[in-house]
């Protein structure tokens, strides 16, 4: 009995993680849903000209 009582908890809160998973890949602005904060700090527009001007050189 214990048994599956552990197992039952064990897969709520797998459940959980993987709701909590979803809820923010759709909750997400911007970037990824990863919470890092990494893909926030990358400025795709200034690589972009930072590109194009060093291409022009």
């Amino acid at each position: 009995m214990i048994q599956q009582l552990i197992i039952f908890l064990l897969f709520i809160a797998a459940a959980a993680y993987v709701a909590r998973l979803v809820y923010n890949s759709f909750k997400s602005k911007s970037g990824c849903a990863k919470g890092c904060g990494a893909c926030s700090t990358i400025d795709f527009s200034k690589i972009d000209k930072q590109i194009k001007t060093s291409a022009g050189k």
